[in-house]
């Protein structure tokens, strides 16, 4: 799987600062996983402090996706390394 940094922000929106946030339905597809991925990254706490769109929607910037993604992909390897 590709890493997050490495793709296109294409469907995330860009902020007056640049920055680009994503809602849960589209960092799933920045990450190539599904929107269950991004609630289950929120309930273990990788993913915190989201803001909110202008439907409510809760938004995570790309620094985030990125950050609970490697976070993820640490926990999956010292896992594996225990089992």
């Amino acid at each position: 799987m590709p890493h997050p940094t490495d793709r296109a922000p294409a469907d995330g929106r860009e902020d007056a600062d640049g920055g680009i946030w994503f809602t849960v339905r589209e960092a799933a597809a920045f990450i190539g996983g599904s929107p269950q991925t991004i609630y289950s990254w929120e309930r273990r706490g990788h993913l915190t402090n989201p803001r909110h769109d202008e439907h409510g929607r809760r938004i995570y910037s790309q620094q985030q996706i990125a950050d609970a993604h490697r976070t993820a992909r640490q926990n999956t390897a010292a896992v594996r390394r225990i089992a």
